[in-house]
Formats: C-alpha cells, sequence, structure tokens
C-alpha cells in the first residue's frame, strides 16, 4: 500500500511538472528567443483556466457554463482565448524596454486576474468553479484517471516541445534571435521588429493559456488562489533561468526539476515546529532561491545552456 501511495505521489508530480515544463516552454519563445520579459504569467494562465472550464462544464446557477465541451475543446479555446489577450497587451506594450515591459505586463495581468474574482457570474468568483471534467473521464475513474491524464499532459508538453524546436531553428527564429540580440542591426537589416515581438508574445501567451486549462482540469476545482502569482510567475521564471533560457530541452528539465524540489520541500517543512509550519511558503521560496543562487554560480547559462542551431548551407 505504502508503495502504491508513492508511485501515485510521483505521478502527481509529474502531472504538475510537466504543466511547469509547458509554462517554461512558453515563457522560452517569449524570453528565451525573444528576448520579452513577461511578469504577467498569472494572468494568463487565468484567463485560460477559467476558459476552459467554463467551456467544458456543465450548466450551473453560480457561474456561467453549460457549454459541455470536450476537453480538447476547452484547451483550444484557453489558447485562443489567452492568445487574443496576449496580442491586445502586446499592442500596447511590446515597444518598451524590458523593464518597463515586465512593470506593464504584470500590472495588465493582475488587472484580468481581478476581473475573474470580481466577475461572479461568470466565474463564481472566490468561490470558485467545480465540477470541471478531465479527458477521457467518461472511460476511466480513480486512480486510473490520474495516469491517462499523466499520459494526456506529456503528449501536450510533446507537442509544443516540437512546436517550439521548429519556431528555434525556423527563419522565424533565427531573426526572432537577432532582434533580442542586437535590435539595431535587425532594424538595418530591415526586420520588421514590433511584428515579430507581437508574434512571439501571442505565441506563448496562447500556450500559458493552455497550461492553465491543464492544471484546471488536473484539479477539477479552480479558485483565485490557484492563480497566485507566486507559484505562477516567480516559479516558472525561477525553472526557466535553473533550467536553460534559450533552450528548449532545459526549459523543461527546469519546470520539472524545481517542482519536484518544491514537492520534495513540502513534506520536510511540514515536519518543522508549529510556529514555523505557518511561514512554510517562505521558507521553500528561500530553499528555491538558494538552490538557483547555486544553479547559476555553478552554471551561469542553466543546467542546459543555449545552443545556436548549426547553420545550414544550400549546396
Amino acid at each position: 500500500m505504502e508503495l502504491t501511495g508513492l508511485f501515485f505521489y510521483l505521478v502527481s508530480i509529474l502531472i504538475a511538472g510537466g504543466i511547469y515544463a509547458l509554462l517554461c516552454l512558453a515563457l522560452n519563445i517569449q524570453w528565451g528567443m525573444g528576448g520579452l520579459f513577461n511578469a504577467g504569467i498569472a494572468g494568463f494562465f487565468a484567463v485560460g483556466a477559467y476558459t476552459s472550464a467554463i467551456l467544458t462544464t456543465e450548466m450551473s446557477t453560480k457561474h456561467l457554463g453549460g457549454f459541455g465541451m470536450p476537453v480538447v475543446v476547452g484547451l483550444i479555446g484557453a489558447g485562443v482565448l489567452a492568445g487574443l489577450m496576449g496580442w491586445a497587451v502586446a499592442r500596447i506594450c511590446v515597444r518598451l524596454k524590458s523593464d518597463y515591459l515586465a512593470m506593464a505586463s504584470i500590472g495588465i495581468a493582475e488587472i484580468m486576474r481581478l476581473v475573474i474574482v470580481n466577475e461572479s457570474w461568470a466565474t463564481n468568483g472566490s468561490l470558485g468553479l467545480a465540477g470541471i471534467p478531465r479527458p477521457f473521464g467518461e472511460f476511466v475513474s480513480g486512480r486510473s484517471a490520474d495516469l491517462v491524464f499523466l499520459a494526456y499532459v506529456w503528449a501536450v508538453v510533446l507537442i509544443v516541445y516540437l512546436v517550439a524546436m521548429r519556431l528555434y531553428d525556423s527563419p522565424w527564429g533565427r531573426s526572432l534571435r537577432a532582434i533580442r540580440d542586437n535590435e539595431v542591426s535587425a532594424d538595418a537589416a530591415g526586420k520588421n521588429i514590433e511584428k515579430f515581438r507581437v508574434q512571439t508574445f501571442v505565441i506563448g501567451c496562447a500556450f500559458m493559456g493552455v497550461a492553465g486549462g491543464l492544471s484546471a482540469h488536473y484539479f477539477r476545482f479552480l479558485s483565485p488562489s490557484a492563480t497566485d502569482p507566486l507559484l505562477v510567475t516567480f516559479l516558472t521564471w525561477v525553472m526557466l533561468m535553473a533550467g536553460g533560457s534559450g533552450n528548449n530541452r532545459g526549459a523543461i528539465v527546469g519546470g520539472l526539476g524545481i517542482w519536484t524540489l518544491w514537492s520534495v520541500t513540502e513534506i520536510f517543512v511540514n515536519r518543522l515546529p508549529p510556529e514555523w509550519v505557518t511561514r512554510s511558503s517562505y521558507i521553500r521560496m528561500l530553499l528555491v532561491g538558494l538552490l538557483l543562487q547555486f544553479v547559476l554560480q555553478k552554471f551561469r547559462a542553466g543546467i542546459i545552456p543555449e545552443k545556436s542551431p548549426p547553420i545550414r548551407f544550400r549546396e
């Protein structure tokens, strides 16, 4: 029985780690490839989570819903709406420099989160949405559903990883990295800098929305606390920096590795004296911060640093 419990604990870590790996891949497109400092990840994550939940839940008098659509449709809707929100934000903020873009994006993301919390007719406010279905929920139940969802999450991660790799190695990706490394030279070469940045921001936000949708379907309950910037924005940035900014494999390794550490530290923190348990989240953040310092001292560009793709010459 203990081995069974340990196995499904590892399954839960892999599921949540896969969702964070997806967030890291999305952020890597924006920051690692495009140099866009998005500090509002939680806002786009929240848009995706609530969109997918509303599209797939049954009719309720407490919130907007009743569409009962398949989970895959909910995830597509989450990506589309988060991407549209990203387009709107990018049109306003994408010309800003990195630090100003960070301040603007986190401000707009918090506005989105507050709108979600206060529009109770659509989201049930602080009480949240319940009864969110999982994929293939009509065929499997109990702990078998966790295994099915694990495969589902990592299938999505694989698809996004392949898309991100294709983007990285494409002429579009090379142009984007040229803009990231030297904006003046790229502009002199005739690259439409604003167009590339808007596209990059939209693609990243769409994938963040899909990650939010997966999170909603995993927990089957969604409340504003699930989109806390501390657990979404801050952790995702730590994961990408530790794994290796600019490297898609590093993004996955960082997401899975830091989430595993975050989960395991909960076991040890809960064994502390009662007066310390109330401060457990801050202690865990301290441990994660110390780990990040160690990793960046040992590996300046992350565990798996960025490597430029080989130059191909046409014969």
